[in-house]
């Protein structure tokens, strides 16, 4: 039987098994909190980031939840530095430039820091003169570190990024560093060969009846006048070839 488990993934803990870079290090693993074999990461969340992860033993579900081209919302609350306004919700939903291009349209606005949130460790760095705000973002790709680099863009650095959800599947009820089983979608099937659209076919029907039959008409046309202008350089040829003189014989 297939499966797939959800983990609250605490900050400063790779989303990987193991530490290959640094073995024997003292950077935990997923392996310190998931004690279930065979199962694999469904798109990852950085070191310094918290909150929901998919697990699977399956490679197909593995990519469908991972794959950028599915678009799967993924939400996420951040905590900035500062108290954005009006024009850099604006801008987050609209899509900022960033240096590998433009973020798609996403879904931002304020919110109120949830009451049962765990304190993270260690805490975020705290300045009495700057207030903090919180932000929940909703996005349909995967850049490389986006949400920071989005809320930079506009000029609330991120402070904090918790992964509240993918999909339909939620931080609720999931206390930080544990997990559970999760019941398995059904992942939709792949196309079959005679199940993709025929382009022949929609280019086809996409040309209205009164436009094919002048193009059949404009087709024979420049075939006739091909064939005249051919039967006319041919005479031409005829006329302008040289005739063989007649060599005058004298009679003795």
């Amino acid at each position: 039987m297939p499966r797939l488990i959800r983990f609250n993934k605490p900050f400063d803990v790779l989303p990987q098994f193991t530490d290959t870079g640094n073995q024997g290090g003292p950077r935990k693993t997923l392996s310190d909190f998931i004690d279930c074999p065979g199962v694999y990461a469904a798109g990852r969340l950085d070191r310094d980031s918290e909150g929901l992860m998919l697990l699977t033993d399956t490679g197909r579900l593995q990519a469908w939840i991972s794959d950028p081209q599915h678009k799967i919302a993924k939400t996420y609350w951040v905590q900035v530095e500062g108290t954005p306004d009006a024009a850099a919700i604006a801008a987050l939903c609209k899509g900022v430039e960033l240096k590998d291009g433009m973020t798609r349209p996403a879904q931002a606005k304020l919110m109120e820091e949830p009451e049962w949130l765990w304190a993270r460790t260690p805490p975020i760095r705290d300045r009495k003169s700057i207030p903090t705000s919180w932000i929940s973002l909703t996005l349909r790709e995967g850049k490389n570190r986006q949400v920071r680099r989005m809320t930079a863009v506009v000029g609330f650095p991120t402070l904090r990024l918790i992964r509240y959800s993918i999909g339909a599947w939620t931080l609720d009820g999931l206390t930080q560093g544990s997990w559970d089983d999760l019941e398995v979608p059904k992942v939709p099937a792949r196309a079959k060969p005679s199940q993709l659209p025929n382009r022949r076919a929609i280019a086809r029907k996409t040309v209205a009846p009164q436009d094919r039959s002048h193009a059949r008409n404009q087709i024979r046309g420049n075939v006739e006048e091909t064939k005249s202008v051919s039967v006319k350089q041919a005479k031409t040829v005829q006329k302008q070839k040289p005739r063989k003189s007649r060599a005058k014989t004298k009679k003795h």
